[in-house]
């Protein structure tokens, strides 16, 4: 199991044996959430949903989703246009992924990378479930953020916004896989955009992009996404709460 060992090598592994080991969750999210002293309000809790669809309990719940298709940019970026492709192949993974990181720095956008064999997993596991919500932090609460996957896109949009405009809705937060290194080099790129910056900083991005990941590749945190694509009425908010080690008033 891989532990934080150099900066290359977290870019690498997100602390594979903190966020996709079977293991409790000992992120940098669980720092950034455990360091706020919260007043924290429930308002997940207490939102007045408006269709049946917003009932966790429904039997239709994840029948009724539907991907946004209505946001025009999902095709992704090439990776030619954001990178020099020759003069990657002949850097080492650490060596790429840290140049990856490093470029989307203080530029609007994150950069990270997995290896090969977690996207994999990853790719396996979004096929069949492919819907998840993940609080963050904003202020003394939490702004719930709706997790839609379909390889190679991941996007996160505001919950209330998606319940107002559904498909339509436009993602605050969209994450692209480039999987052009995942033999040569085992290493897969991501690069995620910040739509709105206005909703989500930089920091609040990366930390959500690493989080929804822990969800979907660690063992004991896919349970909830299980339940919550399939087992909408045994599904409680205040589960994902718990796995994120935040307080529940």
């Amino acid at each position: 199991m891989h532990h934080f060992m150099s900066k290359a090598s977290r870019r690498i592994l997100y602390s594979v044996g903190a966020l996709y080991g079977n293991g409790p969750c000992s992120s940098m999210a669980t720092k950034h959430y455990s360091s706020v002293v919260p007043t924290l309000q429930r308002n997940f809790e207490s939102m007045q949903p408006t269709p049946r669809l917003w009932n966790w309990g429904s039997q239709e719940f994840c029948r009724r989703l539907s991907f946004a298709t209505g946001f025009a940019p999902l095709k992704k970026k090439p990776l030619e246009t954001i990178l020099d492709v020759e003069r990657a192949k002949t850097k080492s993974p650490e060596e790429l992924a840290d140049i990856w990181d490093d470029f989307h720095l203080g530029r609007g956008h994150i950069g990270i990378s997995m290896k090969a064999k977690l996207y994999h997993l990853l790719e396996q596991r979004s096929s069949d479930c492919r819907y998840f919500v993940i609080p963050v932090w904003k202020g003394s609460g939490y702004t719930t953020m709706f997790v839609q996957v379909e390889m190679p896109h991941m996007l996160f949009t505001g919950l209330e916004d998606y319940k107002a405009r559904g498909t339509q809705a436009a993602p605050y937060l969209t994450a692209s896989y480039y999987k052009e290194f995942a033999e040569s080099k085992d290493l897969v790129l991501v690069r995620g955009d910040v739509v709105f910056t206005s909703k989500l900083s930089d920091v609040e991005a990366k930390w959500l992009m690493e989080a929804a990941h822990s969800f979907f590749l660690n063992d004991i945190r896919y349970k909830l996404v299980e339940r919550f694509n399939k087992q909408t009425r045994e599904f409680e908010f205040k589960d994902v709460l718990q796995a994120l080690e935040m307080p529940i008033l």
